[in-house]
């Protein structure tokens, strides 16, 4: 048991660096969902199923969901932007 301990809390600072030094942010937001899923496993192995199952939902779902849709609707906006700036130098 303390070998998979171990190996899931390494697990879990690889995936943690990863999320640090990602710079795209949709591959942050799924390197993001991935540690997630690993601090959980980590809180079950730690007899912690309570925390478990709350990090499932917050970190490996609702988290990665909200950033998902803040890139939508950022690049979405952008684009309004661009085509409002294009009609404006047309006139």
């Amino acid at each position: 048991m303390l070998f998979m301990q171990g190996l899931i809390l390494t697990m879990v600072a690889g995936a943690g660096a990863a999320v640090v030094f990602t710079r795209d942010p949709l591959k942050q937001a799924l390197a993001i969902s991935l540690y997630g899923i690993l601090l959980s496993l980590l809180f079950f192995l730690l007899q912690a199923p309570d925390v478990s199952l709350s990090q499932i939902v917050v970190g490996a779902v609702a988290l990665p969901l909200m950033i998902l849709l803040a890139i939508v609707k950022v690049r979405k906006d952008a684009e309004e932007r661009r085509r409002k700036e294009a009609t404006e130098r047309g006139r």
